[in-house]
């Protein structure tokens, strides 16, 4: 197996990631929403599943903090380099694609903090589906456009 279309796949999920930040914080400041607290809490929760201790009160705080962001870069980069696996030698048309890597993160976050008990999409109302669904539409947007950047026609095949 050659190790481009992973690291292909990789960097076009970091940048997917970015942009369904930016989205995400544009979201906030255009509706003046606080900041989501499930990525800190999905943290929080896989820390006591694997028994790591994130240290007293104010210390586990931040280090949920931390690693709630991070554990979304994570994942944006590991669904890309999958992608860029199952990307590698077809050329999908742009819908598939964003649908795929979109929709596939969005699926991976919300039913991971489903299962952890964080949150329950059931009872989510319209807003709350959007507000999940346009920034997960980005990150496929850009994450697909990114992957055709690198991977011209003449090396998709």
């Amino acid at each position: 197996m050659r190790a481009a279309p992973l690291v292909d796949g990789a960097i076009a999920g970091a940048v997917g990631s970015a942009a369904l930040n930016v989205v995400s914080y544009l979201d906030m400041t255009l509706r003046a929403r606080p900041a989501s607290t499930t990525p800190e809490t999905t943290a929080g929760r896989l820390a006591d599943v694997a028994h790591v201790d994130l240290g007293p009160g104010e210390e586990a705080a931040n280090r949920r903090a931390g690693l709630g962001p991070m554990l979304g870069y994570v994942t944006g980069v590991a669904a890309g380099a999958a992608f860029g696996l199952l990307a590698a030698h077809r050329r999908m048309p742009l819908p598939v694609a964003v649908t795929l890597l979109g929709g596939g993160v969005m699926a991976t976050s919300d039913s991971s903090m489903t299962l952890l008990g964080v949150t329950d999409p059931r009872t989510w109302r319209r807003v709350d589906w959007l507000s999940d669904l346009v920034p997960h539409l980005a990150y496929g947007l850009v994450a697909a456009a990114t992957w055709r950047r690198l991977r011209p026609p003449s090396r998709s095949g």
